[in-house]
């Protein structure tokens, strides 16, 4: 019955998206107050369906209802309750019921905290909304029902064990919060272009919406590669996996928008820039969202390999980014180009900004997208990995991050480049002796260190004297402010991070048996041996290391090689001693003879400061939307388009 109630409530909330999607937008266009008041209660309604079936999906998980395919499939009676629960996004199917229920939620908190925004531009966007959560609804309905039912089964087949894991529970909501949220800026992009009005209220009113989105995608991507290099036992913690990589794309436009509705709400510029880049996020969170249910590729990621879901997601990507890049080429000189600046100027800045942000999502989009083309023509296989990411990413990067440090201290529309020269000389130069310096405190110096060091410094540095020029003025508390460099300072600290692990890591594969040694940078790692474990649903081995330092004990690490009774998949848990400046992991391995095992041991230095930098940047993004203008009057200050 509840299972029934589920899909009786997804036909019920599609039909609602229909008529949130079209009485909306047509009324808007017909000036009709009647149609344009529809937008609110449909959209509330429609999300109301969506959680009661959301909500009938997680109760049959939650209850063992084995008739349901979807619960048989990702479910089994021994797991553990709370990953009962986080099975209902486990699965290719429930997985894009959450896509649909966070959309709804999206929807939800426009039509609440819009009351200061034309009647007529609320109906667009609720409208374009409803128009998405309709597409994703009729896929759930044709091609991926979540409450299909087959004759009781004993019991199920178990969830994956690499999704039994606490992650589990807060990454992919975080991430889709992320994804997901992109489309109120796509809506507010479409919305101008229908309108043809585009001003510093529109950048002002959009500009909250897209931070909130990218700061909620930026902590999703940080808890997934906090997950992996946890979990997976491989002690990396990003692998350019082609899923990674979909979800750092919309990341890195997202990042551009950003900059460029400052530009447009600050100078009336970058207007038709600004629509475009909106547009291309949410276009690339459908993108990554195609190529994970598709089955197109090969991944720790992967769900779907029904040929009818891919065929779907491609039609509807295609409607979706073909016909709002087809409006943006009709209507974009209407919204118009903004005004102009000069040479060297913050817009000018921050235009390179743009420009280098989508070199690097290009350069990611073709390294990840070629493979597939070439295997689609019948042209063979190939593989594109690391050694090409790395080479072309990182030079791109670098001269986008000493932007991030010049761009906060340049004037809009025109900068005084001696001024400008003389505040940051003492900055600069501190910087440079600092980078220079600082790798030969190591056993080996590498260009690079210095370089990493180098940008990470000078975005500290500048923070400092931004933040200090501020403070000398009578300017008050501007959230915006804070929260901006509250994130360039979590840049900084997350260069830090990934320059320190990647040049100063320590790895050891070791065939350890009951009281074997092994030093590494310091620390003694002593092989204790192997007991059994046994779980709610799965049964190991568990390995004891105890490390020490100097001859004083330090911490005793506990690695496991699992095997899951349901699915009999063999499953690695590494140990880890987490730590400020380094962290020792530790993975065990198989079974050798003589009663040795194999043993993988890591030192990383700084490697936790990748993601300590990603939660400022996260935490800079949500004090900027708290900034009061953004909660101004309709009233206020407009600068027309």
């Amino acid at each position: 019955m509840i299972p029934e109630l589920g899909h009786f409530s997804l036909i019920l909330a599609l039909l609602l998206a229909l008529v949130q999607g079209i009485l909306p937008l047509a009324g808007a266009a017909r000036n009709n107050p009647a149609w344009i008041a529809v937008a609110k209660p449909a959209a509330r309604a429609q999300f109301l369906f969506v959680a009661i079936a959301f909500g009938a999906l997680a109760w049959s998980f939650l209850s063992n209802d084995f008739s349901v395919i979807n619960v048989t499939r990702n479910s089994h009676s021994r797991l553990p309750e709370v990953y009962r629960f986080t099975a209902t996004w486990g699965s290719h199917e429930g997985s894009m019921l959450l896509w649909t229920f966070i959309l709804g939620m999206w929807t939800v908190a426009v039509t609440l905290f819009s009351r200061h925004l034309p009647d007529d531009m609320v109906a667009r966007v609720v409208g374009v909304m409803g128009l998405v959560s309709f597409g994703f609804l009729l896929f759930l309905l044709s091609t991926s029902n979540p409450f299909l039912r087959m004759p009781m089964a004993m019991d199920g087949s178990d969830l994956n064990p690499l999704l039994q894991d606490p992650g589990m529970v807060v990454h992919p909501p975080i991430l889709y919060m992320g994804y997901v949220g992109f489309s109120v800026a796509f809506a507010f992009a479409l919305t101008a272009l229908l309108s043809g009005k585009l001003d510093a209220s529109w950048a002002r009113w959009s500009r909250p919406w897209t931070t909130a989105a990218w700061s909620f995608l930026t902590i999703g991507i940080m808890m997934g590669s906090w997950w992996a290099y946890y979990e997976l036992g491989w002690g990396g913690w990003w692998f350019w996996d082609p899923v990674e990589n979909a979800s750092l794309m919309p990341w890195l436009v997202g990042t551009a928008l950003i900059h460029s509705l400052a530009v447009t709400e600050k100078r009336g510029s970058f207007k038709a820039w600004t629509v475009f880049l909106a547009i291309g996020a949410f276009s690339l969170s459908l993108l990554g969202t195609f190529l994970v249910r598709s089955g197109v590729l090969s991944s720790v990621h992967s769900f779907a390999t029904d040929p009818a879901r891919g065929l779907f997601i491609l039609i509807f990507l295609a409607v979706v980014i073909g016909g709002s890049l087809l409006l943006f080429a009709l209507r974009a000189s209407q919204v118009g180009l903004g005004g102009r600046f000069a040479l060297v100027s913050r817009e000018s800045f921050l235009m390179v900004n743009n420009i280098l942000l989508l070199t690097a999502t290009g350069s990611v989009l073709l390294g990840t997208l070629y493979p597939l083309f070439l295997d689609a023509l019948g042209l063979g296989k190939i593989s594109v990995g690391p050694p090409y990411f790395n080479s072309v990413f990182v030079p791109l990067v670098s001269p986008l991050i000493f932007l991030a440090g010049l761009g906060p201290l340049a004037r809009w529309k025109q900068v005084n480049v001696p001024e400008l020269a003389h505040r940051l000389k003492w900055g600069f130069g501190a910087s440079v002796v600092a980078a220079l310096l600082l790798p030969f405190t190591q056993e080996t110096w590498q260009p690079l260190v210095s370089l990493g060091i180098l940008l990470a410094l000078w975005i500290a540095v500048t923070v400092v004297i931004s933040v200090r020029a501020r403070m000398r003025t009578a300017a008050g508390w501007s959230a915006n402010f804070y929260g901006m460099h509250l994130a360039h300072l979590g840049v900084a600290v997350t260069v830090i991070g990934v320059t320190m692990v990647s040049s100063y890591q320590t790895e050891r594969n070791m065939r350890m048996a009951v009281g074997d040694t092994v030093t590494m940078q310091g620390y003694t790692f002593r092989f204790g041996g192997v007991t059994d474990v046994t779980g709610p649903n799965y049964t190991g081995a568990r390995g004891m290391l105890e490390v020490s330092r100097n001859g004083k004990p330090l911490t005793t690490l506990y690695p496991e090689k699992r095997v899951y009774v349901a699915s009999g998949m063999p499953f690695t848990e590494s140990a880890i001693d987490y730590g400020f400046t380094r962290d020792l992991y530790t993975a065990l391995g198989e079974r050798l003879d003589g009663g040795a095992w194999s043993v993988r041991l890591f030192h990383k230095p700084f490697v936790v400061w990748i993601w300590i930098g990603s939660v400022l940047m996260a935490l800079g993004g949500f004090m900027a939307i708290t900034d009061r203008r953004y909660r101004t009057s309709r009233k206020k200050g407009r600068v027309q388009a």
